[in-house]
């Protein structure tokens, strides 16, 4: 794969270069089915948590359908396409979004982004140990549905969180991934995020549905993390392709992500190397163990 970065090294010495000073919170949000707003939760609570003074960074990890760039009004020259066909690197990609908040955009509408082999999947993980950056929250908003690109991003994350709505698809959907995630990969806990509910009891509510079949039938904890009001004022936001919280910040939603970050901004991190970002890499090429050691 043609990555414009000196990715024809070992694997542990490029992750061994995203070593930082202090450990790194890792947060991936997904969704077991499209439509249920899971990339404007993303969108939000990396903004709130770099509005809280974090170094925040959001990787657009839906490779093919990217849109964190459309509702954010943003014109990237560069997304991880260009990286991936060796036409830029991957510190020429990284766009500023507002509160300072760093964006790694994606492609939308390259087929061949759904279809990258695991040897490209690791060259592209790779060219992460190139960054030298310093972060405090690297949001990563996986793309719907259960497929291996959604959950090998899930399963390399320390945190996850599943968007879901009060539809049947939706929490058929949640279930089904959280399936996934627990059985076979082995994901022992994951937070659940109603979003568009009525009121709050009807997203605590939507959360029981989950926990009640989950638990049941799963070796898996949900943890409740909270809801986020159905809000005209998202769709304005949405509109005026910006994030809730900056364009109308005491509005209902900006209110609900802002107390949405302050509980991820309390999930304790761990103080070896899951957490800090290389952890987030060395999963992702763990994954991809026997044809990465094959291609480099």
């Amino acid at each position: 794969m043609p990555i414009k970065q000196n990715v024809a090294i070992d694997p542990a010495e490029g992750a061994g270069r995203l070593a930082r000073p202090r450990p790194v919170r890792v947060i991936a949000v997904t969704s077991g089915k499209g439509g249920v707003g899971k990339t404007n939760v993303a969108v939000n609570l990396a903004m709130a948590m770099a509005a809280r003074g974090k170094q925040t960074m959001l990787l657009d990890a839906d490779l093919a359908l990217a849109s964190v760039d459309v509702l954010l009004g943003l014109t990237p020259t560069y997304n991880l396409a260009h990286v991936v066909n060796g036409e830029c690197a991957l510190e020429d990609v990284i766009v500023d979004g507002a509160n300072g908040l760093k964006i790694i955009p994606a492609a939308s509408g390259i087929k061949r982004m759904a279809d990258l082999s695991p040897v490209e999947h690791g060259g592209l993980i790779s060219a992460f140990g190139e960054l030298g950056r310093n972060l405090d929250v690297l949001i990563v908003d996986t793309a719907a549905g259960i497929a291996d690109s959604v959950t090998s991003f899930a399963r390399a994350c320390q945190e996850v969180i599943v968007v879901v709505c009060d539809e049947p698809a939706s929490i058929s959907g949640a279930y089904a991934l959280i399936k996934v995630l627990s059985r076979d990969h082995g994901q022992s806990r994951v937070h659940i995020l109603a979003n568009m509910a009525q009121t709050p009891n009807d997203g605590r509510a939507l959360y029981g549905k989950l926990a009640r079949e989950s638990e049941r039938s799963l070796d898996v904890t949900l943890d409740y993390m909270g809801s986020v009001p159905y809000d005209e004022y998202l769709r304005k936001a949405v509109q005026k392709q910006r994030a809730v919280v900056e364009a109308y910040p005491n509005s209902k939603s900006a209110t609900a992500f802002n107390k949405l970050a302050a509980v991820a901004d309390k999930w304790p991190i761990a103080q070896v190397a899951a957490g800090h970002v290389q952890f987030f890499f060395e999963r992702m090429l763990q994954a991809q163990d026997a044809e990465v050691r094959a291609w480099v």
